[in-house]
């Protein structure tokens, strides 16, 4: 199985895990061509695609996936945010739970499980993601805490947004107002809040950790890089469009 980064920020988020047989998209922020470049014009090995939540850098282009047949997946309320990105006969299948519980579902290969996240945005949710090649996956972005823990991961993809001092000093200097910085600390991951979760979880059989939707004013990719490689003595990387990583369940 291969990752394949398509965008991994506030101008959009997009993500590939494919095979020689089947990809599961994750997330729908970039224009649909990249997606197709990324898949070798390949459509119909798409098992599906899913959506964390509907601000425009993760759903704002539902609509392009949707018109080539790609069944799209996320919560209701998303679903009911995304609704001027919805335009066409096609529409998203909606993840239904109750009491935060969203069970689990199939697409190909892939057994998909739903969590609830905490951000700005109507219903929220990241996604544990198994296949016999990947093992265990971890997506969760646009959360400022992960209220989960996870058992038998091989790979994450985690958002590690931004650095408070950092942020402190742009709001000290002017260069961002008090307010955006409230906005952020209440809806993204910090470097010191993603290593906490991922310290919480069991990181024995992680063969790659990527650090996903940093923040290109608040955040420094290559300081978040190195300081949780030294703290988990994982693989780390940073999500740059055109990264490709072989994401198995094995280091090889």
């Amino acid at each position: 199985m291969e990752l394949t980064v398509i965008g991994s920020n506030s101008e959009g988020n997009s993500y590939v895990l494919q095979n020689a047989g089947e990809a599961l998209l994750l997330e729908a922020g970039k224009p649909f061509k990249q997606v197709l470049a990324a898949l070798d014009g390949n459509v119909r090995k798409v098992v599906g695609c899913l959506v964390t939540h509907e601000h425009g850098d993760h759903a704002g282009r539902i609509n392009e996936v949707l018109s080539y047949a790609i069944p799209v997946f996320a919560s209701e309320g998303t679903i009911e945010g995304a609704q001027k990105y919805i335009k066409g006969g096609y529409k998203p299948t909606p993840i239904k739970g109750s009491a935060g519980n969203y069970g689990q579902f199939r697409l190909g290969g892939f057994v998909v499980i739903p969590f609830q996240t905490k951000h700005d945005a109507a219903e929220p949710l990241g996604f544990y993601i198994w296949h016999e090649e990947t093992g265990g996956v971890l997506f969760a972005t646009d959360t400022f805490y992960l209220p989960c823990k996870f058992k038998g991961l091989s790979n994450i993809l985690i958002e590690c947004n931004y650095d408070p001092d950092i942020l402190a000093r742009r709001v000290a200097d002017g260069t961002i107002p008090e307010v955006l910085q409230e906005r952020v600390r209440r809806s993204h991951l910090s470097y010191y809040t993603c290593l906490d979760a991922l310290k919480a979880n069991d990181l024995s059989a992680v063969n790659n950790i990527v650090l996903i939707h940093i923040s290109d004013g608040n955040g420094d990719g290559v300081a978040f890089r190195n300081g949780i490689a030294k703290a988990t003595g994982k693989t780390v990387h940073i999500a740059k469009p055109g990264l490709k990583i072989k994401f198995n369940k094995t280091p090889f």
